[in-house]
């Protein structure tokens, strides 16, 4: 699963994060070996399809479950998300998806341009940013229905901009109304909230920023974690 940067960038990324734990990353694709509690996982995602092997060292079974993610009116672009309709005039992203998803959507414009623009960057974050842009990566859930991810995830982009901290390393999730997105990853990495800025740095957690963080400004709190 593109859990880097753009499909086919070819790089790997390992995520540690308390019993949820990428034993290995095979820079290949998007391709994670991942050990969580007794079970090991591998997920793969291509351009067409996107495959789960579950293995359980435990019980001594193998499930493979193979979902192939074809051409359809609801799976679109790279066939990493769906697009749902949970509540009238309102659009939610479910599965991987980018900046460019985002500032796609003539829908989502107005929120977007207006708290891009309007953004100010935090010293300390950016700083953070800009010392730590080779060697962390965010990984961020967000909820395109939000009106907090509405705010602060432009606010974010605006920062990671100013820093020159590039996109490739921003992975951005979205979630449902009931904060579940493909193959429980929201439950594997206890999302109960959007947004969640995961920082990330050599497949460990280094912290999470939770809506506007634990100081409510969420980019006073990520430049706390990348001081």
């Amino acid at each position: 699963m593109q859990y880097n940067s753009v499909p086919g960038s070819g790089k790997g990324f390992a995520l540690q994060v308390s019993s949820f734990r990428f034993m290995r990353s095979i820079p290949w694709r998007g391709v994670l070996f991942c050990n969580f509690n007794t079970r090991s996982f591998i997920i793969c995602l291509r351009p067409f399809t996107f495959a789960i092997y579950l293995v359980s060292t435990m019980k001594k079974f193998t499930f493979i479950f193979i979902l192939t993610l074809l051409s359809s009116a609801t799976l679109v672009a790279q066939h990493q998300y769906e697009v749902l309709v949970e509540r009238p005039n309102e659009k939610t992203y479910k599965g991987i998806i980018s900046r460019e998803v985002l500032t796609g959507d003539t829908s989502f414009a107005k929120w977007y341009a207006a708290n891009y623009k309007a953004y100010i960057p935090q010293q300390a974050a950016l700083d953070g940013l800009m010392k730590n842009k080779d060697s962390v990566e965010l990984l961020v859930f967000i909820g395109t229905w939000c009106e907090d991810s509405q705010f602060i995830i432009p606010k974010l982009f605006a920062l990671t901009a100013a820093a020159g901290f590039s996109n490739n390393r921003v992975t951005l999730i979205g979630v449902d109304r009931e904060k579940k997105t493909f193959s429980h990853l929201a439950e594997a990495l206890n999302i109960t909230n959007v947004p969640t800025i995961i920082v990330m740095k050599k497949g460990k957690e280094q912290g999470r920023v939770v809506e506007y963080g634990k100081s409510g400004t969420f980019d006073k709190d990520l430049g706390e974690i990348l001081k």
